[in-house]
């Protein structure tokens, strides 16, 4: 039975406060938009989650577009006009498919966008271009250096949208000074319900839907609101600290890459040279295709994911190692990821696994 869970960043538990509120909010018959109490009632409960994640991200709740989740949010951030677009090769494939002729920005080897880059693409683009990059990686963790990649868009005349699926709760996040057009979030990367997140867009900036056949929230969205989904959202946001989760996970990052860096000497933990979140480990052991290292674990009682874990279930190369130049290993690699609940034990229980599955030595399924 699975007892340790690694794979936060594919999604959270649901946090017990959230699951409370949403029970709770499945009582009377609601839909947002009527006049009559019952509607006027979920009106308020949609406006107080709105408020609530507003304050989290250091946005007005105006400027909150409930949505689907994080894959809705950046597909419609990225039908804004744009005279041309560059996003980085790292990107979520909810960004990466939403603009699949956008020009892609190389990162360095520890997984950084090149600035040099950015500035010299917006120098021979007329002004008006459009530039997605995301906060956190899914992956690696790796934090890009946002305030100056909002510099230079800024000094080109250049929109730029940010996925913060991943950053939301785990890093300090402030719209208002951010110098973002747009972010995208997500309810049940922070232990809210899945099928709900959020579009931050700037006051004044135009919403672009990706469907008809509705007024709400604002003419921006149409479809009767996810009421109880909203609801978990908004206590989600409520409890998702940054400063606490950094606190907590930190630590156990430290734990676990000081214990398998001294036991795997030649295993390579991505990133390590930047800045990243608290929670996030990407390590390659080399030999080992990171679906054996998954199976292993799984077997092992321990959760984790190799690489990201949407799509199909099926498991390829990262995209991201291989644009940070990790070649071979790229399919070696598995990625960790720590939330509130995980404990010290767990991270031993984690580590004496997969160290039992090194130590096995390079026969054991070995990469053609």
């Amino acid at each position: 039975m699975l007892d340790t869970y690694l794979d936060y960043n594919a999604t959270a538990p649901l946090r017990d406060g959230v699951r409370r509120a949403m029970i709770d909010a499945m009582g009377p018959p609601a839909n947002p938009s009527s006049v009559h109490g019952y509607g006027q009632r979920a009106r308020l409960m949609v406006e107080d989650a709105r408020a609530s994640i507003a304050r989290r991200v250091g946005s007005m709740p105006e400027e909150i577009i409930f949505t689907s989740g994080g894959t809705e949010a950046n597909a419609m951030a990225l039908r804004q006009p744009c005279s041309a677009m560059a996003i980085s090769g790292i990107e979520h494939a909810a960004v990466l498919e939403s603009a699949p002729s956008a020009h892609h920005l190389p990162v360095d080897a520890a997984g950084v966008v090149d600035l040099t880059a950015l500035d010299d693409w917006l120098g021979q683009q007329p002004r008006g271009a459009g530039v997605a990059i995301m906060a956190a990686n899914n992956e690696t963790g790796v934090i890009q250096p946002m305030a100056e990649i909002a510099g230079i868009t800024a000094r080109h005349g250049a929109w730029l949208h940010c996925d913060a699926v991943q950053g939301l709760g785990k890093m300090p996040l402030d719209f208002s000074t951010m110098g973002v057009s747009s972010l995208a979030l997500s309810g049940h990367k922070i232990g809210g319900p899945t099928g709900v997140g959020a579009l931050v867009l700037k006051e004044g900036m135009p919403a672009h839907p990706l469907s008809r056949g509705g007024g709400q929230e604002k003419n921006r969205r149409p479809g009767t609101e996810n009421l109880i989904g909203i609801i978990g959202f908004g206590v989600a946001a409520m409890l998702a600290d940054p400063d606490v989760f950094e606190a907590h996970c930190r630590p156990l990052q430290q734990q676990l890459e000081h214990r398998l860096g001294a036991e795997a000497p030649d295993a390579v933990i991505f990133g390590q040279a930047a800045r990243r979140l608290a929670n996030t480990t990407s390590i390659a052991m080399p030999g080992r295709l990171a679906e054996t290292q998954v199976m292993a674990l799984d077997l092992a009682g321990v959760a984790i994911s190799a690489g990201a874990a949407c799509s199909s279930g099926k498991v390829r190369s990262s995209h991201v190692l291989e644009a940070m130049g990790a070649g071979d290993l790229a399919a070696s690699a598995i990625r960790i990821s720590s939330g509130w609940d995980t404990t010290a034990n767990d991270i031993d229980r984690l580590a004496e696994a997969w160290l039992r599955l090194y130590k096995q030595g390079s026969s054991f399924n070995p990469i053609d």
